[in-house]
């Protein structure tokens, strides 16, 4: 039986889109504006959003621009099999973007860098660095990357995505400015919050990699606890304790209920997706329902901030 067209191109454009990562640079540029916001910065140029799209896109592929000589079942390889030398050209015209942004960049803003405080600089080096140690690269050794230690996986996703929604518009925006980064106590609050976030959902991901982590001895909370007890013991508790945490803050400042009701709405359907997972779901699924609560929770916090 032949497939409708309309249906066939949808799958293409959603594998392009999710399969190729570039929904993850749409998720850094939604957080980044919604965390901006709300910290009551002025939003970065395009340069900078730009810059994030592009650089968050350009990691994601860097794992997956290489010939896989076998057959694979897991249908994000074979897509890359397929796109080969597609990613791999998008790779080289992504470096060469971003090295041309840099050039932009200094040449705009390099009196602005050079007033740069210390503080500045270690959060410019922290996230790019823990990135790196992640996969390893070739800076670092690939046999004691961060990804190999399966509990602590979580908690670095979601370190250096808070770093680069949370973090680094503001601290942009204060560098050309030449102005000090302040540590706030909303922007703790917002790292914090967004560091829990996408650490619950990096956890939903090894629910996904169970049989693989298993086989290969990574350590990741399910292997080591088990599905129910995850969702008992990590799913539940972190997201009510940043809905409280927020809580707190939001009563302390005076925020009005619905403003208060949007922010937590993408708390609670971060629970209900971790109970979802009670079931078998396929990759696609993960990757726009659960990597989709990204974009929710931007949506939602953006609108919160303008109401």
């Amino acid at each position: 039986m032949t497939v409708p067209t309309s249906t066939s191109n949808t799958a293409k454009i959603a594998g392009f889109i999710f399969y190729g990562n570039y929904f993850y640079g749409i998720c850094v540029v939604a957080q980044a504006i919604e965390a901006t916001l709300q910290q009551g910065v002025p939003l970065n140029g395009a340069l900078y959003y730009g810059i994030a799209f592009i650089a968050t896109v350009f990691y994601y592929n860097y794992p997956y621009v290489r010939k896989y000589p076998a057959e694979s079942t897991d249908p994000r390889t074979e897509w890359y099999k397929k796109h080969y030398y597609f990613v791999r050209w998008n790779q080289r015209c992504f470096a060469f973007i971003l090295v041309v942004a840099l050039i932009v960049f200094l040449y705009y803003y390099h009196e602005s860098i050079l007033h740069a405080n210390l503080t500045h600089w270690l959060l410019i080096i922290a996230f790019p660095a823990v990135a790196l140690m992640y996969y390893g690269l070739n800076v670092f050794s690939a046999k004691y990357n961060l990804r190999k230690i399966g509990w602590l996986k979580p908690f670095i996703i979601g370190f250096t995505w808070a770093g680069m929604v949370s973090v680094y518009p503001v601290l942009f925006y204060d560098i050309i400015h030449e102005q000090p980064y302040l540590f706030t106590a909303i922007a703790c609050l917002l790292f914090l919050k967004n560091l829990m976030y996408i650490s619950v959902l990096a956890m939903m991901f090894d629910i996904k990699d169970y049989a693989a982590d298993s086989q290969n001895k990574l350590n990741t909370f399910v292997v080591k606890i088990g599905l129910r007890k995850m969702i008992f013991y990590l799913f539940l508790p972190l997201p009510l304790l940043g809905v409280l945490t927020f809580l707190s803050y939001a009563t302390l400042h005076h925020f009005h209920l619905l403003k208060m009701v949007l922010i937590m709405i993408p708390f609670f359907l971060l629970i209900l997706a971790g109970l979802s997972l009670r079931k078998r779901r396929t990759l696609m699924y993960y990757l726009v329902v659960i990597d989709g609560l990204m974009v929710v929770k931007a949506a939602f916090g953006i609108v919160a901030m303008l109401v």
